[in-house]
């Protein structure tokens, strides 16, 4: 294992990680999960996984919240989805007896990047439902009746707190999320596995009682504009979960912040960030960590580029 005591830390780059679903498929850019951990793709550190760099330089890495993460405290991915998403809900913290050990709640956002003509975000319940309306749709397969759903459009941001019933269609997301593998599937649109020739398992009771019903409508959210020149920079979401930024321009700016960690997803373009007298290139797809000991840095884009900027949780 690499020695962090000797190697100053960078701007970190990550192997993606590509995952075929019986929907579509999805890549995962940062994960701190036993079964998928993201590994350093450049430097000296390369090949070490998220969960040794935190083991070993927890506060350089995290900052002033390392002494309260046992983990990197979010999951980001891309998600391409070609047929329906199950109709699903994830617990919050509250539920922690329907959790594996070791798993938080898990609240999520997604970015939207491509939609299809079928495109179709579902997202919060309709007027009337209650446990025992949505429980007679799931036997009589009415499903998508019960829920608000709304067609997307190419940069929509949709935030969904834990406990909402959500899906997805013919779209491609970024997302990111709080650190858990938890969902209930309360219904899979009749979908059978083409090995097994099977549907796959629902787990309706355990849905039910996670199910936040007060939840109404969810729409997508109106961005906030922090800045116009020289590049755009807009607050997409801030939650106590993560923060989400969109920077958009041609000119050079500054990401990361003193003393606390931020991740950057390149959505489209290429550039390369400076630190420390050194380069570090990035294009489209790529996922750089910004530990906190690399604090601010700047950014070089090569014509028009987009990223986003994710803050972990501040408390």
């Amino acid at each position: 294992m690499v020695l962090l005591n000797a190697i100053p830390l960078y701007p970190l780059q990550f192997d993606p990680i590509s995952l075929h679903r019986l929907w579509g498929g999805e890549v995962w850019l940062l994960s701190d999960r036993d079964d998928h951990a993201s590994r350093v793709s450049n430097g000296p550190l390369k090949g070490t996984t998220i969960a040794q760099l935190l083991r070993q330089a927890p506060q350089q890495v995290l900052g002033e919240q390392h002494h309260r993460l046992q983990r990197f405290p979010l999951l980001l991915k891309f998600l391409d989805v070609r047929q329906e998403l199950s109709v699903q809900v994830h617990p919050s913290d509250a539920y922690a007896g329907l959790m594996p050990g070791g798993d938080s709640g898990k609240t999520e956002a997604w970015v939207v990047l491509e939609r299809g003509p079928a495109a179709r975000i579902f997202a919060g319940l309709k007027p009337g439902a209650s446990m025992t309306t949505l429980r007679q749709a799931i036997a009589q397969g009415t499903v998508a009746d019960r829920l608000a759903s709304f067609a997307p459009n190419s940069g929509d941001v949709v935030y969904i707190p834990a406990g909402t019933v959500h899906s997805l269609s013919d779209v491609v997301v970024f997302e990111v999320q709080q650190n858990s593998d938890v969902t209930f599937r309360l219904y899979d649109w009749g979908h059978l596995d083409p090995v097994t020739g099977e549907g796959r398992p629902v787990q309706v009771e355990e849905a039910l009682a996670c199910v936040d019903f007060s939840q109404g409508a969810i729409g997508p959210m109106t961005p906030c504009t922090q800045q116009t020149a020289p590049v755009l920079r807009e607050n997409l979401i801030q939650s106590d979960y993560f923060g989400v930024t969109r920077i958009s321009g041609r000119h050079s700016f500054v990401v990361g912040a003193a003393q606390r960690a931020r991740v950057l997803v390149c959505l489209s373009g290429e550039g390369h960030l400076e630190h420390a007298g050194a380069t570090f290139a990035f294009r489209k797809g790529d996922t750089l960590l910004l530990p906190a000991a690399v604090g601010a840095c700047s950014c070089q884009p090569h014509g028009l580029v987009s990223l986003l900027e994710i803050a972990p949780p501040a408390t």
